[in-house]
């Protein structure tokens, strides 16, 4: 117990340095408002989670946390898709979660967006190719943006909704089996 006791003391707090300087600079910060204009409103996110390990959700919590406080964006959870201007899908896309992912996504108002979240949710974790997942989100709905990680770091998180918030008309992909 002293030798751990001790080894906290001499090693102090480790943890990664803020690296969400997207965020902090004032074209970062202009571009969000200028979409909170346009909305009115601050910005509404649904979050899915597809079937992933839970190690997305926890970056989500702790980008909300004081310390990166994605909430100053004007960035916010809701509980309904009906209220959501994102759709952000974590996890590759189980065989079960298909239809509910096609339904959420529906229920969304115009214009949708998506935002893939990690890289089982992009294809590519290790996840990605089994039994039970049909693979990608972007298989399944039109994606707007991805942010690569397993899982992403909270400040990736930040700059990726700086960078969706900035953007005046966003590129999807196409390879969506579903209409």
């Amino acid at each position: 117990m002293h030798k751990l006791i001790k080894r906290l003391i001499t090693t102090g707090i480790i943890s990664a340095p803020r690296a969400a300087a997207a965020v902090l600079n004032p074209e970062a910060r202009e571009s969000s408002r200028a979409l909170l204009r346009q909305l009115g409103r601050a910005l509404a996110v649904r979050h899915v989670d597809a079937g992933s390990c839970n190690g997305c959700e926890l970056e989500i919590r702790a980008a909300s946390n004081p310390y990166y406080n994605l909430e100053s964006l004007g960035v916010h959870f809701v509980a309904s898709p009906r209220h959501a201007d994102i759709l952000m899908v974590a996890g590759p896309v189980t065989r079960h979660m298909v239809s509910a992912l096609v339904e959420t996504y529906e229920a969304l108002g115009e214009p949708k967006r998506v935002l893939a979240l990690g890289d089982c949710a992009m294809g590519q974790g290790i996840f990605h190719a089994n039994y039970a997942t049909v693979g990608s989100v972007a298989a399944i709905i039109p994606v707007d943006l991805t942010i690569a990680g397993c899982p992403p770091t909270p400040a990736q998180i930040l700059e990726a909704f700086v960078a969706l918030m900035g953007a005046d008309t966003v590129s999807r992909t196409s390879d969506s089996r579903y209409p």
